[in-house]
This record gives C-alpha cells, sequence and structure tokens, in this order.
C-alpha cells in the first residue's frame, strides 16, 4: 500500500507560479511511473505529466515549456513545478504512483489549483 500526500495547490494570478509535491509514504526508488494528473470541472481527468524511474518524462502538450516535474529519491517525493499559469490550468491535481506495469496504481487525494484572470 503507497499513500501518497499531494500539496502546494492555492488561488493565483495568470502568469505566475506554483509548486506542487507528492509526498509517498514508502521509497519512491523503485516505483516505475509517477506523476500528476489533473480534472477541470465538467471535464475528463488527463495526464499532465510523468517521470518513471529510469528518467524518462512526458508531459501534456498543453503544458510542454511551462511545467516541470521531478522525483527526489531521497525525499520520497514528486514534484510539479508550474510556471507561467493560465486560467485553464485551473483543476484539481491528483499525484499517482505506479509501482510495476501491469500492477494497480496509487492514488493521492487532490490538491485544488485556481488560475484568475
Amino acid at each position: 500500500q503507497v499513500q501518497l500526500v499531494e500539496s502546494g495547490g492555492g488561488l493565483v494570478q495568470a502568469g505566475r507560479s506554483l509548486r506542487l509535491s507528492c509526498a509517498a509514504s514508502i521509497s519512491i526508488f523503485g516505483i516505475n511511473n509517477m506523476g500528476w494528473y489533473r480534472q477541470a470541472p465538467g471535464k475528463l481527468r488527463e495526464s499532465v505529466a510523468a517521470v518513471t524511474s529510469g528518467g524518462s518524462i512526458n508531459y501534456a502538450d498543453s503544458v510542454k515549456g511551462r511545467f516541470t516535474i521531478s522525483r527526489d529519491s531521497a525525499k520520497n517525493t514528486v514534484y510539479l513545478q508550474m510556471n507561467s499559469l493560465k486560467p485553464e490550468d485551473t483543476a484539481v491535481y491528483y499525484c499517482f504512483a505506479c509501482p510495476r506495469v501491469g500492477t494497480p496504481c496509487y492514488w493521492g487525494q487532490g490538491t485544488q489549483v485556481t488560475v484568475s484572470s
């Protein structure tokens, strides 16, 4: 069982930055894939960014060049640095961890990010 606790959300003006953190209850060193999804009101949950244990990173096209994902195994934490925020980035952001391919993934409780214009 892996517990994930997100933090760092809030209300910011467009153009500003936020950094989300996702702290895991176990070592993340061997966790295959970790990252972030988001869900805006009335929309489906969408992938934002993910990073594998080998260091491969993927971003949604909508956040490329603005968001940066990183994982710190020493702190068992995954971060999402969000710069140049836009109102359309407003959503609840969920952290996930997929320990191994083909096994269930774990999810955090979500953290609200609201970007005002």
